[in-house]
Parts: C-alpha cells; sequence; structure tokens
C-alpha cells in the first residue's frame, strides 16, 4: 500500500512586484495557514517516508513549516526542478522513479499541475487544491513504478477553511 499525500504550496506574497516568480516567500495568511495544516497533519499521525518538492520559495517555505512541525529529518527531503512548472505528465515520471521502500510519500508544488495529477490518479473532478491544501490518494501497489496504471482511492482531501469551518460546526 502507498499513500501520496500531494501538498499545494500556501498562500503567496505578491507584495514585492520585482521579484520573479520562483522567489516569492508566503503572506501573512499563507504562514498561518501552513503552521494550521502542519499541526493537523501531526495531530493526524501523517508522517512521511520521503519528501519531493518544488524548490520555489513558496514551496520550501511550506516544507520548511510542515519538517519544522513534524520534526521530521532533512535527508527524507529531496528538491526537484521539474515540479515547478510541471505538467501532470511530468509528475507522474517523477513518482514513478520513487523508490519502492518509501510507502508515504508528501509532495509539494503548484497547480495546476497538482490538480491535474489529483483527477488523473483517481479518475475525479477535483476544481481546485486551494493553497495550504492536501489531498491525499491511496494505491494498492508495491512500487511506485505502478502509480500509472491504477486508479487510487481517495483517503481525504483537507484545507485550511474547510477544517476551521468543521472545527466551528463541532
Amino acid at each position: 500500500m502507498k499513500k501520496l499525500f500531494i501538498i499545494r504550496h500556501a498562500k503567496s506574497s505578491w507584495k514585492d512586484t520585482s521579484l520573479d516568480d520562483f522567489d516569492r516567500g508566503l503572506n501573512k495568511r499563507g504562514k498561518k495557514d501552513i503552521k494550521f495544516i502542519a499541526n493537523w497533519l501531526r495531530a493526524n499521525r501523517f508522517y512521511p517516508d520521503l519528501i519531493l518538492s518544488s524548490p520555489a520559495r513558496r514551496a520550501k517555505d511550506t516544507l520548511e513549516q510542515i519538517v519544522k512541525t513534524l520534526k521530521l529529518n532533512d535527508e527524507i527531503i529531496r528538491f526537484d526542478k521539474s515540479i515547478y512548472e510541471a505538467t501532470c505528465d511530468t509528475l507522474i515520471d517523477l513518482l514513478e522513479q520513487v523508490d519502492k521502500r518509501y510507502d508515504n510519500l508528501f509532495l509539494i508544488g503548484h497547480n495546476p499541475a497538482l490538480n491535474e495529477l489529483a483527477e488523473f490518479l483517481t479518475n475525479s473532478v477535483i476544481f481546485n487544491i486551494p493553497t495550504s491544501g492536501i489531498f491525499c490518494v491511496e494505491f494498492n501497489i508495491s512500487k511506485w513504478s505502478e502509480i500509472k496504471n491504477v486508479k487510487g482511492i481517495i483517503s481525504f482531501f483537507e484545507f485550511p477553511k474547510k477544517l476551521r469551518q468543521m472545527e466551528k460546526d463541532a
């Protein structure tokens, strides 16, 4: 059994218009939201065996909060330039290369590719993975190289606004 946690980076800042898109960090809401999501991951005991992340600043900032909150070792982190401005096919190719010893994989990146990936892997319509959103898919496979050949089962789809509303309603 393999689990893929598709994580969209937190809300980025557009404050400094001189920055290249790749170099934009998180805004205030993004920092608050990813801290909330990281705490939710910890509370639910969701921990990765491996993290694949875009090297873009906003993805790195998102990753940093998750690593800090979950007290993860930097050795499980792999940055891959292909995740930035990726296509769904690029992400599938990347996932197929992951060693079979890793069962729980965090993929931190950008839309629209993450959204397209979630739809492809589950044969579902996902209108949008919001910033700081996590779309988790389970696969009944033993190797990541088999990911293209099976449809995954949606384990959960959570994001800050939804989780906060659920807390209010409880």
